[in-house]
């Protein structure tokens, strides 16, 4: 069964094989990697987990409004299978979650599966509602997030190319478990 994990050192080189599985870019949403960040080297890592787990927010004391947010990765034997990450303010633009999952372990379920935990965790912290956003030719991410209730408000030009906008309530029932 997979988990949701706070990142961790100890993972590094499962991260690594999550990352070489999809291949060279920074593509892999939900983990919050950026062309600066150096996670090959174990000091670089650390360097990099110490940021994401920096900019976390407990649950224990909701604050919506700042600039705090949840890294998770899914996990399962060991194994990074992807991540999401629940920002804890609305960015208009990418809304209040991202996700991915390694091609590897596409098709089982996971980012739905994913997502409904993280609309649990965000009505821990206050939220009522989540933004999510999708490129409009992303079929299977704009399922994952109808297969959680999502709403469609519209669909809209961006800087980085159109994309679909949909509101979740945190509340309601959740998928399946995968």
């Amino acid at each position: 069964m997979p988990e949701l994990m706070t990142p961790t050192t100890r993972l590094h080189a499962a991260f690594l094989r999550c990352r070489d599985d999809w291949g060279p870019g920074l593509h892999e949403d939900g983990f919050g990697l950026t062309a600066d960040d150096d996670v090959d080297s174990p000091d670089g890592f650390a360097d990099w987990v110490r940021r994401l787990l920096r900019h976390t927010h407990p649950a224990a004391d909701p604050c919506p409004d700042t600039q705090h947010g949840s890294p998770r990765w899914i996990v399962e034997d060991g194994e990074v299978l992807g991540g999401i990450g629940l920002r804890h303010h609305l960015d208009d633009e990418v809304g209040h979650v991202g996700y991915g999952v390694r091609p590897s372990a596409r098709g089982r379920g996971l980012a739905t599966w994913a997502l409904a935990e993280v609309r649990a965790e965000a009505r821990a912290v206050g939220l009522d509602r989540l933004l999510a956003v999708c490129f409009a030719d992303n079929i299977a991410s704009m399922r994952t997030i109808e297969r959680n209730g999502g709403v469609l408000e519209g669909v809209r030009e961006t800087e980085h190319g159109r994309v679909r906008r949909y509101w979740l309530t945190t509340s309601g029932p959740a998928p399946p478990r995968c």
